[in-house]
């Protein structure tokens, strides 16, 4: 997978549309995020990451739109994909469903498989999204 695949991939990730994001995955793929993130907290979604294509694609084309509501943009500032791994750190900015605007810095790690996205390992800073999220920090 070249670097241009990847940005394409997350483009893909980030249009809400379910085949375009099923085009990027393996069926077996898995979605790992830190625990207790924002997100996960604020759509009350399993513990534990996300395992198979359906449930990846679900998540980013049903869950995810119903907390970025609108305006969202990815931009990857550095990418390095092999055809075996991908590293993406980007910026992930977006207006939330309360009105809040996030913007918070992440880092993917990505083990591929056939040019598609095997695994996932998110990497992001969980205090600063659940300041943006919901006004405070867990304890």
């Amino acid at each position: 997978m070249t670097d241009t695949a990847i940005q394409n991939a997350f483009q893909a990730l980030a249009s809400g549309d379910p085949d375009q994001i099923s085009s990027v995955l393996t069926e077996d793929a898995e979605w790992l995020s830190p625990p207790g993130n924002a997100t996960a907290v604020a759509l009350q979604t399993p513990p534990g990451p996300m395992v198979g294509r359906a449930a990846i694609v679900r998540f980013f084309a049903e869950d995810f739109p119903r907390l970025f509501a609108r305006d969202l943009v990815v931009t990857p500032r550095h990418l390095h994909a092999d055809s075996e791994w991908g590293v993406v750190e980007a910026t992930v900015a977006a207006t939330l469903a309360n009105g809040n605007h996030y913007v918070n810095d992440f880092c993917f790690v990505l083990e591929l498989q056939g040019g598609l996205i095997h695994r996932v390992r998110e990497y992001t800073d969980t205090a600063r999204g659940h300041r943006m999220v919901f006004g405070d920090v867990p304890q």
